[in-house]
């Protein structure tokens, strides 16, 4: 292991140990102030129905963007979230123009700058949004910029979809088609994208596998 993968190992788990630590002294700190604690088995009850949901998709997401994000651009982007709708397309977008495949050192190090320079843009204009939320209301809720709002992720998806498509169109009709069986049939499950993202993926790994044991890739 070189010596900016150690590196990069090294801060990603600092990061991620004090990312944790600070999401969870917010709650603490405003039960010690307050002296309001919550009901310990109404927390667990709680904790009961989401936490294996959260911890399984946790685990599929490593699997399946640490490949394509590198390990930099993995520590920064399970930090900072997001990853499907915003970081991992800043990712591929970043190493298409360059030139970079996945999983070599030019693409670690294109991924870890894009989703570097995407959290920093993103954190400037949510502060900006904050501090400009009155004055900005009345555009943003304006009708005439509705439509455009509906279609921010199908605009972002369908122009990533072209490129990847038009790369192996045999191994994107497959998981194409089977996520919209899916959505077809259970409507409802467009807002399961954490889950389904992994299940895609590990379709079209199967679906690869076999194309190229059959000589057809």
């Amino acid at each position: 292991m070189s010596n900016y993968e150690k590196n990069i190992h090294r801060w990603g788990k600092i990061s991620g140990i004090l990312a944790i630590l600070m999401f969870t002294s917010f709650p603490l700190f405003f039960s010690i102030y307050f002296d309001a604690w919550p009901n310990f088995m109404d927390v667990l009850q709680g904790l009961l129905g989401i936490v294996p949901i959260f911890y399984t998709v946790g685990i599929i997401e490593a699997f399946t963007y640490a490949p394509m994000l590198g390990a930099g651009g993995s520590y920064l982007s399970f930090v900072t979230g997001n990853i499907t709708a915003l970081k991992a397309p800043c990712a591929i977008n970043a190493m298409q123009f360059a030139k970079a495949e996945p999983g070599t050192a030019e693409g670690e190090v294109i991924s870890t700058l894009a989703i570097g320079i995407s959290s920093i843009v993103t954190t400037i204009i949510l502060f900006l949004g904050m501090i400009l939320l009155a004055q900005l209301t009345p555009i943003l809720e304006s009708e005439i910029l509705a439509p455009a709002f509906a279609n921010i992720l199908p605009a972002l998806f369908g122009g990533l979809a072209v490129v990847f498509i038009s790369k192996n169109w045999k191994i994107a009709v497959g998981p194409t088609l089977l996520m919209i069986i899916i959505f077809i049939i259970k409507p409802s499950l467009a807002g399961a994208v954490s889950v389904l993202v992994p299940v895609g993926a590990l379709f079209a790994i199967l679906l690869s596998r076999f194309l190229y044991k059959k000589n057809l890739l």
